[in-house]
């Protein structure tokens, strides 16, 4: 059995931000927007939270941490990782990192299913990427009953 609450997902890229909302009863993961990405990580936390308060008090925040397929961190996962930091920094809502390795294939392969372009889908892939780290989350809470995600805390201690 799922909790209860509104949680927000977020897929950091280099140039856009992803972002997926629940809703109250984690049923449905839904996309919400796509920010672009901010001159400073600052302004594109501000950013991201202007849009996720908007859709009320929220349980949880996930933010896809994107390692390679050995596992290992590379600039896109410190870039993810800070982001993540300076968020939690803002809100009072629990900050998790979700494992993202496949997310923005998941959402490639579900647009081109439904006979989007690469090119067509820009503004939305993020958007469909940040729906599969929240459907990600809710399969992991089903299946083993725990929170889904890593806190910073243990992000840090585990690849720092």
């Amino acid at each position: 059995m799922l909790r209860t609450g509104r949680r927000l997902a977020v897929d950091v890229g280099q140039a856009r931000i992803g972002l997926a909302i629940s809703d109250f009863h984690a049923i449905l993961a839904s996309p919400l927007l796509t920010v672009s990405r901010a001159e400073s990580l600052e302004e594109s936390v501000a950013l991201v939270l202007a849009a996720g308060s908007e859709s009320g008090d929220l349980l949880e925040i996930y933010v896809g941490i994107p390692i390679n397929l050995k596992g290992e961190s590379t600039a896109s996962t410190k870039d993810a990782f800070e982001f993540a930091q300076l968020l939690q920094g803002e809100t009072n809502v629990p900050v998790l990192l979700i494992d993202e390795r496949l997310t923005t294939s998941i959402a490639n392969q579900q647009l081109k299913e439904i006979g989007k372009s690469q090119r067509d889908a820009r503004s939305t892939i993020d958007q469909m990427a940040a729906v599969a780290i929240l459907e990600y989350a809710f399969q992991v809470e089903t299946n083993t009953g725990n929170q889904p995600g890593v806190s910073l805390e243990e992000w840090r201690a585990t690849y720092e």
